[in-house]
């Protein structure tokens, strides 16, 4: 089912279920969603944005609440980073599972093998690879240094 789809369905079952902080956050996300198309619209692209950038969305939703939580809690209050926290595990149902750490060594591999990287030059490419392939299943912040690593050890 496209992610569209499951997220509207989900939204119906939320409705039905009387579940309000489900149906709070689904809301969120199919206002970003909205939003996105929006803006896509006015860039010439009529049918709104693709399923790969819906992941990006809610990827960055995902670590929005992180941040935020993480704020929260350093100002004392645990009911606002509670109230964020308690948003993410329904966001990320909509993400694909997480690549494993052997996976995320092995897609970085493949993408500098691809790419025929050499040098901390072709860091760019890798990522955008990478970015293209797996968005929402790995956390590019963590994977960008391990891949200058890798090119800067071949390089």
């Amino acid at each position: 089912m496209e992610l569209r789809e499951r997220i509207k369905a989900a939204t119906k079952q939320a409705m039905k279920d009387k579940d309000s902080a489900r149906l709070s956050t689904l809301r969120l996300i199919s206002a970003a969603v909205k939003d996105r198309d929006i803006a896509a619209r006015a860039e010439g692209n009529d049918d709104g944005v693709e399923d790969a950038e819906l992941l990006s969305i809610l990827a960055k939703m995902v670590k929005q609440r992180r941040e935020s939580a993480r704020t929260y809690e350093e100002g004392g209050r645990l009911d606002l980073a509670e109230a964020e926290l308690a948003e993410i595990p329904v966001i990320e149902e909509f993400l694909p599972k997480p690549l494993s750490d052997e996976d995320v060594t092995k897609a970085v591999d493949a993408a500098v093998k691809e790419v025929g990287a050499s040098s901390i030059r072709d860091m760019g490419r890798v990522m955008g690879v990478l970015k293209t392939r797996y968005q929402g299943q790995m956390d590019f912040g963590a994977v960008g240094p391990m891949v200058k690593d890798r090119l800067a050890a071949a390089g």
